[in-house]
């Protein structure tokens, strides 16, 4: 089975900065891939090189068969590629509505008005904003938010949708319900890849997981290989005992 997502030798540079060196991966169609690792080990600017923000230096991206390398988000987009945010982005002076009709529009399917207002209502009942519905997003709170960013993506009906921390800033049970709609998603058939530091629950939710170290790949497996490798406990702290309580969640 040929991989919904490749990723080749891809490299970025940022002036003398090697963000991302010689990156290989494949997702494929269905699961839910987690790409782990410390600060500053460059998974954002994989995401950003992914969904077109930034061209890679070096390599190949392909998605769905179609080589994509240097392509725009918006290409992305009518491709099926959406994306959210670590640092969230509503457009605080429109309402809930209005934002996530505004990733209909400009989604995969290209829709005209009428139909995008639609498509929102639909996803803002699947992600449970729908009493949020016409308050402006900039008065959300976090986690409201967080579901915005997630309803806004789902608008443009993607088949590959990157979560960047979608969990982060959330307590407990808003984690645990953010958790329910993620595997929903994945239960309506998109491709998931998600970045994220709490790590009991990428563990938990990831088929494979990634792990970057200072741009490298250090590690790839299920989460249990990962959890276990001696590379991944040496680039969480050091110290195998405390990284083995921080990679289960329980540290």
């Amino acid at each position: 089975m040929t991989p919904i997502l490749q990723i080749e030798q891809v490299s970025k540079r940022f002036g003398g900065l090697l963000a991302l060196d010689k990156v290989t991966l494949n997702v494929n169609a269905g699961e839910i891939f987690g790409i782990i690792g410390p600060n500053g080990a460059g998974k954002t600017t994989l995401f950003n090189v992914i969904n077109g923000v930034y061209a890679p230096t070096l390599g190949r991206i392909t998605f769905r068969g179609e080589n994509v390398t240097g392509l725009q988000p918006y290409d992305l987009s009518k491709r099926g590629l959406a994306r959210t945010y670590q640092v969230v982005r509503p457009l605080a002076e429109l309402t809930v509505h209005e934002n996530v009709t505004v990733g209909a529009c400009f989604g995969r399917e290209n829709l005209p008005l009428e139909k995008a207002e639609t498509v929102a209502d639909e996803v803002l009942q699947f992600v449970g904003l729908t009493a949020r519905r016409d308050m402006l997003a900039g008065k959300l709170n976090v986690a409201q938010k967080k579901r915005l960013e997630m309803a806004r993506a789902l608008a443009a009906r993607p088949i590959m949708l990157l979560l960047d921390e979608v969990l982060a800033g959330l307590n407990p049970q808003e984690v645990a319900d953010m958790l329910g709609v993620v595997r929903k998603i994945r239960e309506n058939g998109v491709t998931i890849i998600m970045i994220e530091h709490l790590m009991h629950a990428v563990m938990n939710l990831s088929d494979r997981v990634f792990v970057l170290d200072y741009g490298a790949q250090i590690a790839e497996g299920t989460p249990q290989q990962v959890s276990s490798h001696p590379k991944v406990i040496e680039a969480y702290l050091g110290d195998p005992k405390i990284a083995q309580r921080f990679l289960e969640g329980t540290g």
